[in-house]
């Protein structure tokens, strides 16, 4: 082995690259080679261009004065560099059309030439002009010929070939690139003077709505959240940026400096920002603003905005269920172990979740308490408690029911953080308002919605597809405690805790319903203090979600009789005929109006951003044997036949399986069954309503009511 060799990895002999010496001879004598083969070229372009020349005499003329200057140096690398001036004059007339064939021989043979003439080019630098770069990029080929030349000897040939080139080009060209070129140029900005958005002072009646946010949405090809914006024009700001900012559900102005993400200013934007889900920074429940920088602070010049499509990213996607029938009852636990349920023939359930019973640890060792973590702090759930829901709803799943779970805010002192501030002082209302007013109770309150959606989304402890925040909200002081304010305020403070439960639930479970509860008192409230009309507190609760970002909420109503006491759901005698009326007006909304209820969800501002009808359950309904258990089953066929009657109606949740001692002491004895367990006159006739048989069991009700046949009910629902 040879001092000059050495072995490489694979034990092979390798070269040691020698030193190049430049061999100035050869460079003389590539030189003469280069200028020899140059003038042949030359000659041949001349040539070329005479035939052309002559041949445009017969139909064309074009005149043309051209001057190029160029300066051509060296920089210490050795790269040739260079600066090019060029003035055109030039005056084009029409030649008559040659045929296809001439004229694609006349190109390839010019084509030809000049890759020939490209060959000759030495140098490659780095500017470009009418496509010199594309030419320099053929002499690739050619770089081991000229590896040997001098920089300084080779500037002679380069500066030729460069300027004959572009001269050549430009004379072959004028008037069609370089025109072209210009017109774009000119008309590209022009356009974009006239194009550019307007600059618009920010002022007290402009800035608050100066942006609007079109959308808030979860991307589910990243992951991240996109929030898009419009604007008419560009807010005068202390520089050229938008800012988006993030605000907790309890909010009420920026918390701080730190926005999330600049972007320069645009009439129409789009922030990407991290989503952070089960985390301490997670944006699920937040808000979006955008801002800029005024007078050295941060300003609002949006209305925030949230995200609307939580389902993105949920684990679980279950089938809704059976949906042929509408038929429901709110179960009594004690009987589910029977086949009473599969007797009724019962495709819908509804149970209550009052929040106190599942909340905290249990000192049953069979039952361990349940510990649950999410956005970064721990949770403890009663064990036993929970044991006793799986158990519900597994069973209810499992004979092919569809759940609805009612959310129930009870007070209890060990979780005073779920009431808010302003239902702390008293009352007499067995649930309490929602706190979403701090960072507690909105953490709080997400974290036991998505608890259950995890646990209750067919994971093997049942399914629950709908569920009710709250029951009957528009009565205050009876169902839903907070002090009295205004109808905004009020909806404002059930609306936050709404929209947490609807995105920690619907980032589980993406095929769940989520509702608002309202009573019968649709035009005015009749029993509540100081209490609200459903009527109002839809319209108000409908504007507060449209404008934080329309989500697909639900109505879950109570279309009891009026008075509460009266067992004929088809009349209208007594004070009942003032109060239940066919119009958008009616006072009260019972089963034989409750088409006003459908109606008015059809209006155009009330549909949901695909532009369907919102989902409406009967959540609770029933009527009292307390006046003879016949009034009481006919007014249950009467009912289902309304419903079934009605497309916009999904299930109605009789009330109740078993009669409840409470409400018979009020003259409510709703039940199916009695509180000893005897069967009603309303058991046959639920469980045949919606079966081949129902007009055995069901047209006693005919007689009863005084029609003589169904369809003078449905024709009018």
């Amino acid at each position: 082995m040879t001092a000059n060799n050495k072995m490489d990895s694979t034990g092979n002999q390798k070269k040691k690259k020698k030193k190049r010496v430049i061999d100035k001879a050869k460079v003389a004598e590539n030189k003469r080679k280069a200028k020899a083969k140059k003038q042949r070229v030359k000659r041949q372009l001349k040539e070329e261009k005479a035939r052309i020349k002559a041949e445009k005499k017969k139909g064309r003329v074009l005149e043309e004065s051209v001057k190029m200057e160029e300066s051509v140096t060296l920089n210490e690398q050795g790269d040739v560099e260079r600066t090019i001036t060029v003035e055109e004059t030039y005056t084009i007339e029409q030649k008559p059309e040659e045929p296809k064939e001439i004229r694609d021989r006349k190109r390839k043979k010019l084509l030809a030439i000049i890759g020939t003439a490209a060959a000759v080019l030495v140098v490659a630098g780095t500017g470009s002009f009418f496509g010199i770069r594309h030419y320099l990029t053929i002499q690739a080929n050619e770089s081991a010929a000229i590896e040997a030349m001098v920089h300084t000897e080779a500037v002679g040939l380069a500066e030729y070939s460069l300027t004959q080139r572009r001269k050549d080009h430009v004379r072959e060209n004028a008037g069609k690139e370089t025109s072209k070129a210009l017109v774009d140029a000119a008309k590209f900005l022009i356009d974009g003077v006239h194009s550019r958005p307007p600059e618009i002072e920010l002022t007290a009646e402009n800035s608050a709505d100066f942006i609007t946010i079109e959308s808030c949405k979860i991307n589910t090809e990243t992951g991240k959240v996109d929030v898009t914006m419009s604007a008419e024009g560009l807010a005068i700001s202390d520089d050229g940026y938008y800012y988006l900012f993030e605000e907790k559900m309890y909010d009420t102005a920026l918390r701080s400096d730190e926005y999330i993400i600049e972007e320069q200013k645009d009439v129409d934007l789009t922030f990407s920002v991290n989503l952070n889900y089960n985390s301490a920074s997670s944006r699920l429940c937040s808000k979006f603003v955008v801002a800029v920088k005024k007078d050295g602070e941060f300003l609002p010049i949006s209305k925030p905005r949230f995200i609307t499509n939580p389902e993105a990213i949920a684990r679980y996607s279950p089938s809704f269920g059976n949906t042929t029938s509408k038929k429901g009852l709110l179960v009594d636990p004690e009987k589910l172990s029977g086949s009473e349920l599969d007797d009724l023939g019962v495709r819908h359930a509804a149970y209550n979740i009052p929040l106190s019973r599942i909340l905290g640890n249990t000192s049953n060792a069979y039952y361990p308490t349940v510990y649950y973590s999410y956005n970064g702090r721990s949770y403890a759930f009663n064990g036993q408690i929970i044991a006793e829901y799986d158990y519900i709803f597994s069973t209810l799943t499992n004979k092919g029911i569809t759940t609805t779970a009612i959310i129930l805010n009870d007070i209890h002192p060990g979780y005073m953080q779920l009431i808010h501030p302003k239902a702390r002082s008293g009352g007499r209302a067995p649930y309490y308002a929602f706190n979403a007013t701090d960072e507690d109770g909105t953490e709080y309150i997400a974290a036991i919605a998505t608890f259950l959606a995890e646990r209750y989304s067919g994971s093997g402890h049942g399914k629950v597809m709908n569920w009710v925040i709250g029951n009957e909200i528009n009565a205050r002081s009876e169902w839903n405690y907070i002090e009295y304010m205004d109808t905004a305020s009020y909806v404002e403070e059930y609306a936050k805790a709404f929209r947490i439960f609807y995105n920690s639930i619907l980032s589980v479970n993406g095929n769940a319903r989520v509702y608002i509860s309202l009573d019968q008192q649709w035009g005015k409230s009749l029993y509540s203090s100081n209490g609200y009309s459903s009527k109002e507190i839809l319209d108000e609760f409908n504007r507060n979600i449209t404008a934080g970002g329309n989500i697909d909420w639900g109505v879950a109503q109570h279309p009891y009789n009026y008075p509460l006491t009266s067992a004929k759901a088809w009349s209208t005698s007594g004070r009942a005929g003032s109060y239940v009326l066919n119009s958008e007006t009616t006072p009260v909304i019972t089963i034989k109006n409750i088409h006003v209820l459908t109606d008015y969800l059809q209006k155009p501002e009330y549909l949901t951003e695909s532009g369907e009808v919102r989902h409406v359950i009967l959540s609770e309904m029933g009527y009292t044997s307390s006046s003879g258990q016949d009034l009481q089953a006919a007014s249950f066929v009467y009912a289902y036949k309304v419903i079934e009657s009605n497309q916009y109606i999904d299930s109605m949740l009789f009330s109740r399986q078993t009669d409840a001692s409470s409400e018979v002491a009020q003259g409510l004895a709703l039940g199916i069954n009695t509180l000893g367990g005897g069967r009603k006159s309303i058991y046959n006739a639920f469980k045949y309503v919606d079966t081949p048989e129902s007009a055995t069991y069901t047209d006693f009700a005919l007689r009863v009511i005084g029609i003589s046949s169904w369809g003078e009910v449905i024709s009018k629902h």
